[in-house]
């Protein structure tokens, strides 16, 4: 149950005065994520942008065009419009000692304008100036004052993000009343800590952020909003530690191979495993082989060899009895892995099956008995592995791909078709670790640097959108000597066409120069079609494939060695950086060509220089946080990555890891939070809504 303390701030924010529904649905879309419902509460998270400081005064002569400013005046003569002058403003002359304004109200009224600006008055006024023909002229100025009223009212105000139709006054009038309910909350954070960060009160801090004296008391890195977001990252890190504590207590078991089909494996691979594959295998095996459940994340670049290192941990799961089961986030992808995984699977005598929602009819009711009945070791498949009707003999692993794809709650979902299964999550996106321990906190982690041996360092060079004929002659060339190339349309615009329309257009006019040695590949043809244009450039019956960004994650065709990406300048560096990873994979030396249009802009110029100096997916992962935030580093493919609204990884990083310690500890000591602290706790999870963990709790 929620503690009742916390009614008032999760109350409808109709209850909130001058706040009826047309405001609410403002509200709505102001603070809150589609479907969710605007509580007061989050009013109290919609924190300043910026303050005007109304002491600061300035001069007619010098105010700046288009900025907010605070001047003293005397109100000099009033110019009412003539009658049947509808659209003509009223206008008040002012004037200070470097020259005069005008005060410009669209329908203003006589009367009450005299009694608000009485001339011979002495006021002070602030608001936008903007200057036409040399004369300056402020438009329905947002504050107007005599100089002793502004004795007595607060002259620093907020400035909040807005959204359109929403009056800045009312939105302030809405948060003051929102802090006058804030209950008095027992503190949640380690008193170590809140002694050593210097911390006010979460009710101090709230305050300060919301009546700001100076700059300082908004600074992202001052106390009172370091402090939200070390409760935010706290209420986030005890969620996760939480749903850990859950997954451990579901006990597992010791999955302990007799190595026989690992070493067949090793027998059958084309290579030698890094020093990277093999300490990550050797972190997996001693992780299944104890009684605990494991949750582990393997981190590898572009191209390190996850999936080796997977097969490695089905391997052993065979050897003990237990089925594997392995998750792609699309279709692609999953015949892929099981392509790639066969030859190796019936080396090593393992049985491998691919499932996927294309089967139907007696197809799949025959997979589906043989995965019942425990004929099947591996099964490879996209979330259709988790529906109704697929059962398992012994589901003793779950693998999944691409983690980022998949949420916290499915990942808790995953495993329950299996009796204490372990779980070994994998990403190709580098990911930085702040945002490891954001996304992960809950999971141990395995990271392969390097890349498998025989692989040749890519070539990236940048040409621009001017020198497109120079790539088409050059894509021929290679062409006729027997290179396969990727060339990647972005996902343009909405204002503009499609990435479809992209795609299709620049496929017809390679088709024009090479005919039928040309391909197309994008989001939305059905899987069939899909799969059929990649076998036909897999197989070399096409050398060019125009593509849309659908093959960033994973396609694997080690022939392709020329990439080019058109209009570079729209991707970010992690996907920059995933789709170079689609060649090089073979032993023949690649290249990447990112096509620009000019002039760039500081961050697109920032992004192709770290892609011309470096491979390191890592060093891109930490250079793309800088660029870019941590918002959007994995793309629109955001659902297991968490959404900080007030703490920034600029700012407040190193909070990441006290708040992950801090939450391990508490579990340690306290595991079901019924502490005073631990109350305490509930209140902060429940403020930040994560109820989720709440649940956990309960459900024990």
């Amino acid at each position: 149950m929620r503690p009742s303390i916390l009614d008032p701030l999760f109350a409808a924010v109709t209850t909130l005065e001058g706040v009826g529904p047309k405001v609410a649905a403002q509200l709505q879309t102001l603070l809150v994520a589609n479907g969710a419902e605007v509580r007061v509460r989050d009013l109290l998270f919609h924190l300043p942008s910026g303050l005007i400081d109304r002491r600061k005064r300035a001069e007619i002569a010098t105010a700046p065009e288009g900025g907010i400013v605070t001047l003293t005046v005397r109100i000099d003569r009033h110019q009412a419009p003539g009658r049947g002058q509808k659209s003509v403003p009223y206008r008040v002359f002012a004037q200070d000692e470097t020259g005069e304004i005008a005060l410009t109200y669209f329908r203003g009224q006589s009367a009450w304008l005299e009694k608000l600006l009485p001339v011979g008055e002495t006021m002070i006024v602030s608001g936008r100036v903007e200057w036409f023909n040399g004369r300056p002229s402020m438009v329905h100025p947002d504050f107007v004052a005599t100089l002793e009223e502004a004795e007595t009212l607060s002259l620093v105000e907020p400035v909040y993000p807005m959204t359109a139709g929403l009056s800045p006054k009312l939105l302030r009038k809405a948060i003051a009343e929102t802090l006058e309910k804030l209950p008095a909350l027992d503190e949640w954070i380690d008193p170590a800590v809140v002694a050593r960060e210097a911390y006010p009160g979460i009710g101090s801090a709230l305050r300060r952020l919301h009546d700001p004296e100076d700059e300082t008391d908004i600074a992202h890195a001052g106390p009172a909003w370091s402090r939200l977001a070390y409760d935010e990252y706290l209420a986030s890190q005890l969620a996760l530690a939480l749903s850990r504590q859950r997954m451990k207590k579901a006990r597992g078991r010791p999955l302990v191979g007799t190595g026989r089909m690992a070493g067949l494996l090793r027998a059958a691979l084309p290579f030698t495993l890094t020093e990277g594959q093999e300490a990550a295998i050797a972190e997996i095996h001693t992780d299944m082989a104890a009684p605990d459940r494991m949750l582990r994340l393997l981190q590898g670049d572009v191209g390190s060899g996850k999936t080796v290192v997977a097969l490695m941990a089905m391997a052993a799961a065979a050897e003990a009895g237990a089925q594997s089961a392995l998750l792609a986030p699309t279709e692609i992808l999953a015949r892929q892995h099981h392509d790639g995984l066969s030859k190796l699977c019936e080396a090593a005598g393992l049985s491998i099956v691919l499932l996927t929602g294309r089967d139907t009819g007696r197809a799949r009711a025959a997979k589906l008995a043989a995965i019942a009945a425990g004929e099947v070791q591996i099964v490879v498949g996209t979330h259709a592995l988790f529906q109704e009707g697929v059962d398992y003999a012994d589901l003793g692993l779950v693998v999944v791909d691409e983690q980022h794809r998949f949420g916290v709650h499915q990942r808790l979902s995953l495993t329950a078709k299996g009796r204490g299964a372990d779980l070994l999550v994998m990403t190709a996106t580098p990911i930085p670790r702040t945002l490891v321990l954001a996304a992960f906190g809950d999971m141990d982690v395995s990271r392969l640097s390097g890349k498998p041996a025989g692989r040749k360092p890519i070539t990236t060079v940048a040409v621009p959108m001017e020198r497109l004929s120079d790539i088409v002659g050059r894509a021929g060339s290679a062409m006729d000597a027997g290179e396969r190339l990727y060339w990647v349309c972005p996902l343009v615009e909405e204002s503009e066409k499609s990435d479809l329309m992209a795609a299709e257009e620049r496929f017809r006019q390679l088709q024009a120069h090479f005919g039928d040695r040309i391909g197309l590949v994008h989001g939305r043809m059905s899987g069939e079609e899909k799969d059929a244009a990649m076998a036909d450039f897999k197989a070399g019956r096409t050398q060019l494939v125009v593509a849309t960004t659908v093959i960033e994650v994973g396609v694997d065709v080690p022939d392709a060695t020329i990439i080019v990406i058109e209009h570079a300048e729209r991707f970010g560096l992690s996907q920059l950086h995933q789709l170079r990873g689609r060649v090089g994979r073979g032993s023949k030396a690649s290249s990447c060509v990112l096509l620009y249009r000019a002039p760039l802009g500081e961050t697109a110029s920032a992004r192709i220089k770290v892609m011309r100096e470096t491979e390191d997916g890592f060093r891109i992962a930490e250079e793309d946080l800088k660029l870019r935030g941590e918002g959007d580093l994995l793309g629109t493919q955001q659902s297991g990555m968490p959404y900080f609204r007030i703490a920034s990884m600029e700012h407040h990083a190193r909070l990441m890891e006290v708040a992950r310690d801090d939450a391990r500890m508490i579990l340690t000591r306290d595991p079901e939070l019924t502490s005073p602290r631990g109350e305490a706790l509930r209140a902060l999870l429940y403020l930040f809504g994560k109820d989720e963990a709440i649940r956990l709790l309960r459900s024990g």
